[in-house]
């Protein structure tokens, strides 16, 4: 939806360095969670809805985008480190310390979402944290049932809600860093030289907009029911399927699609085994 170009403080510091590379004279440095609420406000300053924001430590850890998502209403469930601090009724504690006050019959075992070898499945409990201002806001904590490694999470909402509901926001992240990965693999937006500010621009927009072909077709391609024994078709098969049938044929349509169809119905027989050894382990 938005790109913006994280200009490290020893280029903004030297204002010929920055000429040279195309960047305006008054470019001044920003940090990553600044650069991200700038973005934030202009999607939403749009017109866009959007319920919630999700992020890893960099966003969570830093209090200035909270706060600016919080006036403006939008929920969200943003990574923190084990050592952040927040206020209970009970005092102010670390992540880490508070997690060892909780009791096991507050943990519950929920999915975070539908993964390719099963729903990834973690312990979660959730802790309200003080706070005179509107809203709701709690301390979410994920634990891996195999390994017991531990993540945190700050959410806010300006209404409560059910734990299902900050779980899902929160595995709503792997989506994210999936999509930065398939952007790099199918649209190469990592293979710019960023010797210039300008080209790079231009470079970022035009693999935004053809990974954002890739992802309307295939939202329009789950909207119908998939063959039997196939599943839907995915970015990376609609990428192949494109330029082997448009940018460059070699072989004959019916033979491409063919082993189009060969994939899809292979991954299709892996994905069910994945699930099914999921349910019999459960």
């Amino acid at each position: 939806m938005d790109r913006e170009l994280y200009v490290p403080r020893s280029w903004t510091s030297d204002p010929d360095r920055c000429r040279d590379a195309g960047l305006d004279l008054d470019t001044v440095f920003a940090t990553k969670p600044e650069l991200a609420t700038r973005m934030v406000a202009r999607f939403l300053d749009a017109g866009h809805l959007a319920a919630w924001v999700a992020g890893d430590e960099v966003y969570g850890g830093n209090p200035k985008l909270r706060t600016a998502l919080e006036e403006r209403g939008t929920g969200y469930v943003l990574a923190v480190a084990c050592s952040h601090e927040v206020t209970t009724g009970a005092g102010r504690f670390r992540a880490d310390t508070l997690t060892k006050k909780v009791p096991k019959r507050a943990w519950q075992e929920l999915s975070a979402g539908a993964g390719a070898k099963g729903h990834r499945l973690y312990d979660w409990a959730v802790i309200d944290l003080a706070d005179p201002r509107p809203g709701s806001r709690q301390l979410l904590i994920r634990r891996n049932s195999s390994t017991g490694e531990l993540a945190y999470y700050r959410c806010y909402s300006p209404a409560p809600v059910p734990l299902t509901v900050l779980v899902r926001v929160a595995g709503s992240r792997w989506r994210v860093e999936e999509f930065f990965q398939s952007g790099k693999g199918l649209a190469a937006l990592d293979e710019h030289q960023v010797r210039r500010y300008a080209s790079w621009s231009r470079w970022v927009t035009l693999a935004m907009l053809a990974h954002a072909f890739l992802a309307v077709v295939r939202a329009d391609e789950h909207t119908r029911p998939a063959p039997d024994a196939l599943i839907p078709l995915t970015c990376n098969e609609i990428q192949r399927l494109f330029i082997t049938l448009v940018v460059r044929p070699v072989h004959d349509a019916a033979h491409r699609l063919g082993w189009s169809e060969w994939r899809r119905r292979h991954q299709a027989r892996s994905q069910a085994s994945h699930y099914r050894r999921q349910t019999t382990q459960a």
